[in-house]
């Protein structure tokens, strides 16, 4: 762990409220993939959870209000507060990607390219993997076009059993211990795994809080959220510094 003043290490912001319970996890995360012995060791960070953004798959299925304005107003928020880097723990509302980057100067990490390159370490040569995801996610292609960018197929649920998996979401949003909404998902798993998939995709942030403490899962299941909350770790982690200090106090002025 470097010796470097807590005051001295990037800040994190988060772009979060989507829904609250799955930004709570991230932040969870965040903490369990630092390597701290101490509090003075943790990446300081801003949350800004914000449950009122238009839902991100009503806007993609063309039901609701466009999200992108309120994203981008967070994002810029988060920068002149003084976050170094912006992590956005909802997978749907990558969909958006583009309008948060467009609005602030720091790095934005992309939770659904960072999720596909740790799936494609695990799978075996052959191998495919599968992906439980909302139906905005789905519709906007999110996985299956970073896959393609690979040349790697993708299995989604059937129409049936992708409507299970939406509805276990919903559940989760409003209990996030749904006993429901775990069993429906381990099924869905098991679905997947059935059809091939050698590894399945947590692509919703929901889902690993629905799945917490799950055993006897088909195949291995890859939390976006714990990939998203390593990678924005390793990356206050290696842009911490003096230099990095005083860009962040400049960001706040």
């Amino acid at each position: 762990m470097s010796e470097l003043r807590a005051d001295q290490r990037a800040v994190i912001g988060v772009l979060g409220g989507m829904g609250p319970a799955a930004t709570a996890d991230f932040y969870a995360k965040i903490v369990q993939a630092t390597p701290a012995q101490r509090d003075q060791d943790h990446p300081r960070t801003l949350i800004w959870s914000d449950p009122s953004i238009p839902d991100r798959t009503g806007a993609l299925i063309g039901s609701g209000p466009h999200p992108g304005p309120q994203l981008a107003a967070g994002a810029r928020m988060l920068e002149r507060s003084g976050a170094a880097v912006i992590a956005v723990p909802c997978n749907t509302a990558h969909a958006f990607l583009p309008e948060i980057r467009a609005a602030v100067q720091v790095p934005v990490l992309d939770m659904v390219l960072e999720t596909r390159d740790r799936v494609l370490e695990m799978l075996a040569p052959g191998g495919r993997a599968g992906l439980l995801a909302t139906h905005g996610t789905i519709r906007a292609r999110l996985y299956e076009q970073a896959f393609a960018q690979r040349g790697e197929p993708l299995l989604a649920p059937s129409g049936e059993q992708q409507e299970r998996v939406m509805e276990a979401i919903r559940q989760v949003k409003g209990d996030p211990e749904s006993a429901a909404a775990a069993q429906t998902l381990c099924s869905a798993v098991a679905d997947l795994a059935e059809r091939g998939a050698g590894v399945v995709i947590a692509g919703c942030t929901e889902i690993p809080v629905a799945l917490a403490g799950a055993v006897g899962l088909a195949v291995p299941v890859v939390d976006s959220t714990e990939v998203l909350a390593q990678a924005v770790v390793r990356w206050a982690l290696s842009h911490s510094g003096r230099e990095q200090d005083e860009e962040t106090e400049r960001w706040s002025a």
